[in-house]
């Protein structure tokens, strides 16, 4: 797990920082313009990193569980990114693309989409299936 790196688009200057998965809640900055990498804005993560970057967080993860096809994914993803927006610092927003991960998709039972899926250290706590607004997105997220 510690040689597992995320690789994180900086909403600053658009530069991809590779993320050691164990410095998810350092923090981190943008190696070029020094902007907050983690600043709300939901990350894509695929099998390869998926289960080091959720593990090495305190924090509560939302994923959402979601495919290029998809209307209602496609409609609710603003609303995801404002929740995530919303919540930066206290929740990560997490997008998993089904077609691209269908060995995730399967692990977690997503019969449909979206499904948002809550995590807090690697263990599910709380699920909903269908799109939502960003209130009840942010209200699924930080849910204890």
């Amino acid at each position: 797990m510690d040689d597992v790196r995320v690789h994180v688009r900086c909403p600053g200057c658009g530069a991809t920082n590779r993320l050691p998965a164990t410095r998810v809640d350092d923090q981190p900055v943008c190696g070029r313009c020094g902007a907050e990498l983690l600043d709300g804005t939901p990350l894509e993560l695929g099998e390869a990193e998926f289960d080091a970057f959720v593990g090495a967080t305190r924090q509560p993860v939302l994923v959402d569980f979601w495919a290029a096809w998809c209307g209602p994914c496609r409609a609710m993803a603003p609303a995801f990114a404002q929740a995530g927006r919303q919540l930066a610092g206290r929740a990560l927003f997490v997008k998993v693309d089904i077609d691209a991960n269908p060995a995730l998709a399967a692990r977690f039972g997503i019969r449909s989409i979206p499904t948002l899926v809550r995590l807090e250290r690697g263990r599910e706590t709380a699920r909903h299936s269908g799109a939502l607004p960003a209130a009840a997105i942010a209200a699924l997220a930080a849910s204890a």
